[in-house]
């Protein structure tokens, strides 16, 4: 009776799938960041100040943690979409 050996490697397509799409997506995020934070960032500014004519240091920083926060949530998840739909 012979035992038969399967060899367990990986097949191109699930390398493929498992290194190429999340590396791409990092490196779009990555590319995205930084513009898509100095708009948002502009953008909260400016609204603030319409609210109030002066707008301190302070509030200046805490709005970049914001336009921080929200633009690594939506270079994410584009960038995320985007692979999905291009290279899928």
């Amino acid at each position: 009776m012979q035992l038969k050996i399967k060899k367990n490697f990986m097949d191109f397509k699930t390398y493929y799938s498992a290194f190429h799409d999340p590396l791409w997506t990092f490196i779009l995020a990555l590319a995205l960041f930084f513009p898509v934070r100095q708009l948002i960032w502009v953008l909260y500014v400016r609204r603030k100040q319409k609210k109030q004519k002066l707008v301190s240091k302070e509030e200046i920083s805490i709005l970049k943690k914001k336009a921080t926060f929200t633009s690594i949530f939506l270079s994410l998840v584009f960038s995320y979409i985007y692979v999905n739909q291009v290279f899928n």
